[in-house]
């Protein structure tokens, strides 16, 4: 389209011979709303930091698109029976239409997981990454959340605050997954504190890495070779017991800064871990 091409007529040049670059404008910020090769919050908390901790269903709670197109795009591998132990690569939406958005997405979201409880009873936890309609039309997905919770003894359910539109890049999303965590992982009581293991002098645990493509098998390989004990993986091939029980790890080996700088801080203040 005429409006579009205009638009980006500058990120697109012929390089000339005895030039130093060829002009292209570049590095500039995505709009809200179009769908483009970087991500936005949603991404960032979904596909990437929530995503690959395989015994979670992840809600994409909103219209259909956004979950579809997080879905399976990125090889994050994990051991276990996928639809029965293990969710991954599975797609689970509340489908959102124009009506709720009219009438709210509360009802919705309380039968999706009426329904998760029902067809996949061995999942030990759920959390609601909410897309732009639920913070623009103000849906409490954090009282849907307590309120499920309690119905199902006490199940962990982790309400995630990541309207794309709250940041155009995936480092927001990974922030506000990473503070997800804290409060409703770590400071909820729970197993947290109490972690199904005798701890060691040598645990350790593996923070920021995703398991593309197995990548963080290699890894954990290595640091046991050498006689460390890996108790938690974030969040590649990881688990709800493992984010409970890394408050407990004597060391985090902190791989990808950029996503979780920020749970990595939070766990050297709190619990002293370094």
């Amino acid at each position: 389209p005429e409006k579009t091409a205009k638009r980006r007529a500058k990120h697109l040049n012929i390089h000339e011979a005895g030039r130093s670059d060829c002009g292209v404008k570049s590095n500039i910020k995505s709009i809200p709303g179009v769908m483009t090769i970087r991500g936005c919050a949603y991404a960032g908390s979904k596909g990437v930091v929530w995503g690959p901790i395989k015994d979670m269903v992840h809600i994409s709670h909103g219209p259909v698109g956004c979950g579809q197109y997080s879905w399976g795009s990125r090889r994050n591998y994990y051991v276990g029976t996928t639809g029965i132990d293990s969710f991954v690569t599975l797609q689970f939406t509340s489908d959102f239409q124009e009506k709720d958005i009219v009438f709210g997405g509360d009802k919705k979201l309380v039968k999706v997981m009426d329904e998760i409880q029902e067809l996949f009873p061995l999942n030990n936890g759920i959390t609601v990454q909410s897309e732009c309609p639920i913070g623009l039309i103000g849906d409490d997905i954090e009282a849907v959340s307590r309120a499920k919770s309690k119905e199902f003894g006490g199940k962990t359910i982790v309400p995630v605050r990541c309207e794309g539109f709250r940041g155009v890049s995936q480092s927001l999303g990974h922030h506000i997954a990473n503070d997800a965590v804290r409060d409703w992982i770590f400071d909820k009581g729970g197993p947290q504190g109490k972690p199904r293991f005798e701890p060691s002098p040598y645990d350790v645990a593996i923070i920021g890495d995703y398991n593309i493509g197995g990548d963080a098998w290699s890894s954990r390989i290595l640091l046991e070779e050498i006689g460390l004990r890996v108790i938690a993986q974030w969040s590649g091939d990881g688990s709800l017991a493992e984010l409970e029980a890394t408050p407990k790890a004597k060391l985090n080996i902190l791989h990808c800064y950029r996503s979780m700088n920020y749970i990595s801080r939070h766990m050297e203040e709190k619990f002293g871990i370094p």
